[in-house]
């Protein structure tokens, strides 16, 4: 590592954040998936964090434990899929032939988007809690010298 005793942490900490929004923004489509009218007009919208390596200017340098960085959001963009079409009659939001435009959103594969953000969010932090036992366990040997 470039001399930096954190830089390991730094990068499981920058991927705990990460994975932190994206739960968020998963918990905010499913409280939004009946939602057929916002502030904008028409049915919610999913959302879907986009996720960058934070540093790295080409694959080699991702390889590059001097560059490690970890990750970072670089935005939050709409998923563009069509809306499912149902028909509910004397829906508030119906139109003439009883159709309703519903969000876009799939419980099930935000479900496994919220399963996966889970898991790598734990993955972050036993990596960290793993670091931190090394490091403790090499202080411990020096002492014993």
């Amino acid at each position: 590592m470039s001399g930096n005793l954190f830089s390991v942490t730094n990068v499981s900490a920058s991927g705990m954040s990460a994975e932190r929004l994206r739960m968020e923004i998963v918990a905010n489509n499913i409280a939004n998936a009946n939602s057929t009218r916002t502030p904008e007009g028409g049915p919610f919208r999913r959302l879907a964090p986009v996720f960058a390596a934070n540093g790295a200017r080409s694959f080699a340098s991702m390889l590059d434990p001097n560059e490690l960085k970890g990750v970072k959001v670089i935005g939050v963009e709409a998923d563009t899929s069509d809306f499912p079409v149902v028909h509910i009659p004397g829906h508030p939001d119906a139109d003439a032939d009883g159709m309703v435009r519903m969000p876009n959103v799939q419980l099930p594969n935000e479900m496994v988007d919220l399963i996966s953000a889970s898991r790598s969010y734990e993955a972050n932090l036993r990596a960290i809690s793993l670091y931190k036992d090394m490091v403790e366990q090499t202080l411990a040997l020096l002492r014993s010298r």
